[in-house]
């Protein structure tokens, strides 16, 4: 696999065999368990959800990501990178657990951050299974180790088969404070377990 950039660190995708395996779906079936993939509405539309930028946070690492149209509130771990250059993945055994990319920007400051959490593992239904299911303009919110809340809004909730996964209008730099999102989506199958991926952008829209 081709390396994949955030800011100026090079990763192999998110993409890896750890988050996107679909045990669970293996064992149950994909016909009625398959999580949601997001609708048209929900991709970008020429722009933003319209919300007006947030004044960029100082760097302090994340404690915690709530997304209340989901019902998502889990605490976050720090993820770097595996000796093979891709990005590591929370343990599976914890699905209420989600990372965030250490090395890169802290979610809050300018630049893009980065999320990622398993959508199942052998039990279940995992911290990101409704993810796909997420409406443009809805909310996250993220706790910081500071003390403050760096509340994002959603732009936009796209889905990509792995081959065609866009690097750039992912990991690329931003200025101004963005969120990335990112589970495994992009429809299931027996034989190759998840094709792709859900991946939320957001910005920065306030903090407390």
């Amino acid at each position: 696999m081709r390396n994949r950039r955030i800011g100026d660190t090079a990763i192999a995708g998110v993409t890896v065999v750890a988050l996107c395996s679909g045990a669970w779906l293996l064992r149950s079936g994909a016909e009625t368990h398959a999580p949601p993939q997001p609708s048209a509405a929900q991709a970008h539309a020429g722009g933003d959800s319209g919300r007006a930028a947030a004044p960029a946070l100082p760097p302090s690492p994340p404690d915690r990501v709530r997304i209340p149209a989901i019902h998502v509130d889990a605490p976050l771990t720090g993820l770097a990178l595996t000796a093979s250059g891709s990005l590591d993945v929370p343990p599976a055994s914890r699905k209420n657990l989600a990372g965030w990319y250490e090395a890169g920007t802290t979610p809050g400051e300018t630049g893009t951050a980065v999320l990622a959490g398993h959508v199942d593992n052998a039990e279940g239904p995992a911290v990101f299974y409704d993810l796909g299911a997420l409406p443009r303009g809805g909310t996250i919110e993220v706790d910081r180790r500071d003390g403050s809340v760096a509340v994002f809004t959603v732009d936009a909730v796209e889905v990509y088969d792995a081959k065609d996964f866009p690097d750039e209008k992912v990991y690329g730099a931003a200025r101004r404070p963005e969120l990335r999102v990112i589970t495994c989506g992009g429809g299931y199958s027996r034989s190759t377990g998840y094709r792709g991926n859900v991946v939320v952008f957001a910005h920065l829209t306030g903090s407390s």
